[in-house]
């Protein structure tokens, strides 16, 4: 059962796990957090948005709404899983040009926790702007779980190996961490 005041958004991006995000939305569902499930608009070819709508009765958003749509209830906290390269480092950089970026660019001034479990190869996480991008996101609260002894980096050209053990559970237990604090 869900509790009032307890809504937690979860960014889903184009990345192989993506397709398996209603594992972390049971995750969150079991632990009564309501969930809204907002997608870049390139997860939407990675997602089943008809089931996850049914899951958590909400619908599935990944663009702003119209002035006459109803808004989604305030997060309390958010989730970013699978984070892709791309949206960490927009995110770190202030850039808000889809729906899901423009929430995150907002949420750290708002004081809403945020919980980031990336799925990067190995290539890219050793890249200056990504390591600058993962630093500056944790200086402003954002909890990274990258490195040693959360989620490490795939080899290039090896992330379908990693799909079975992305560990959507970590990023549940960060974020209810957060949220209890």
């Amino acid at each position: 059962m869900t509790q009032p005041g307890k809504v937690l958004y979860i960014i889903v991006c184009a990345a192989g796990p993506a397709g398996d995000v209603a594992r972390l939305v049971t995750l969150a569902t079991d632990e009564g957090w309501t969930v809204q499930v907002i997608a870049t608009p390139a997860a939407l070819d990675f997602i089943d948005v008809p089931a996850l709508e049914k899951q958590t009765g909400r619908p599935v958003r990944s663009q702003y709404r119209k002035p006459d749509e109803p808004k989604s209830p305030r997060a309390d906290a958010i989730i970013v899983a699978p984070a892709t390269y791309n949206t960490i480092n927009k995110f770190a950089h202030g850039i808000a040009d889809t729906y899901a970026l423009g929430l995150l660019s907002e949420a750290p001034g708002l004081g809403i926790p945020i919980v980031l479990l990336p799925f990067v190869n190995s290539a890219l996480a050793s890249r200056a702007p990504f390591r600058k991008s993962v630093e500056q996101l944790r200086t402003e609260g954002v909890r990274v779980l990258l490195g040693p002894g959360e989620f490490e980096p795939h080899p290039p050209s090896a992330g379908a190996d990693r799909i079975d053990v992305y560990p959507w559970q970590l990023a549940m237990q960060r974020v209810t961490a957060a949220w209890e604090s």
